[in-house]
């Protein structure tokens, strides 16, 4: 199978660094990465410059499927750097159970929990379903996660209401952080050129006082800069600068945001009591 994940760009060129790190020969790991991408446990794609190389790796833990050491080892190791959900090699088995279970919850949650007016409630089940959630930070009615293991939130962060928040493939929130209704974060897409309809995702990250605003999408791979600024009805799936303020389709920059901010956002006092 070929659901994928990325890892990051021009990897090939960095596989000296990974070779000094397993303690092995450069040409016998470069040998082992070119077998991986033969067999479907590493996939390189041509990004958006002529010299971006970008490389994704299998999003199921596939390690007892492969037989060669080198090959298992490199993908454990760059499996293991990935942040977001692990999905298990399907069958009957304990990480499939465990994973079902975990799925379970969040349907509970998404079904009737999230509606719940209570932050405590809410926020209770998430962290025991194994989101990281900071002091002070909180997630509104009515919205949605996906993912809720790989969804780390830091202090005193908002996530308003009717979002649908998929951390599948790790979503990091960081502190100060402003999501607005009706946001929609998406950790994956298909690839549109496989008849099998292969998925493909990429972590989102979102940094210290970002601002996404209404009805924004923040698409695979996004990575919000500190500070920044999503306009309303704004798609995303790139990298945006700190303190820049983005519009449009694509996320044009279109200006910036003052720096030295350092208000709480406050998205758990008494006046949402009931958000």
């Amino acid at each position: 199978m070929k659901h994928r994940i990325l890892h990051s760009h021009n990897l090939r060129a960095r596989l000296p660094d990974y070779a000094a790190r397993l303690g092995v020969d450069v040409p016998e790991l470069t040998a082992a990465y070119d077998r991986g991408l033969q067999h479907d446990v590493f996939f390189e794609s041509q990004g958006k410059g002529p010299d971006d190389i970008v490389t994704h790796v299998s999003c199921l833990d596939i390690r007892k499927r492969i037989d060669d050491p080198l090959v298992r080892q490199l993908f454990v190791t760059l499996y293991d750097e990935i942040p977001g959900r692990k999905l298990p090699d399907y069958g009957k088995n304990w990480p499939t159970l465990v994973d079902r279970m975990r799925r379970i919850w969040e349907q509970v949650y998404n079904i009737l929990i999230n509606k719940i007016p209570s932050h405590n409630i809410r926020l209770v089940w998430l962290r025991l379903g194994g989101a990281k959630i900071g002091k002070g930070s909180t997630i509104w009615r009515n919205t949605e996660v996906i993912g809720i293991e790989s969804l780390t939130i830091g202090d005193d962060s908002c996530i308003g209401w009717h979002c649908q928040i998929d951390a599948r493939s790790g979503l990091v929130i960081g502190n100060h952080v402003t999501i607005a209704s009706h946001v929609l974060i998406v950790a994956g897409g298909h690839d549109l050129e496989a008849p099998e309809f292969w998925s493909v995702s990429a972590p989102v990250r979102i940094d210290d006082w970002a601002w996404i605003t209404s009805r924004a999408i923040i698409l695979p791979g996004a990575h919000i800069g500190e500070g920044a600024v999503v306009s309303a009805n704004t798609t995303v799936g790139k990298k945006v600068e700190p303190y820049a303020i983005v519009a449009g389709q694509g996320g044009k920059t279109v200006g910036q945001r003052v720096r030295g901010l350092n208000y709480k956002v406050g998205g758990k006092s008494l006046f949402t009591l009931l958000h």
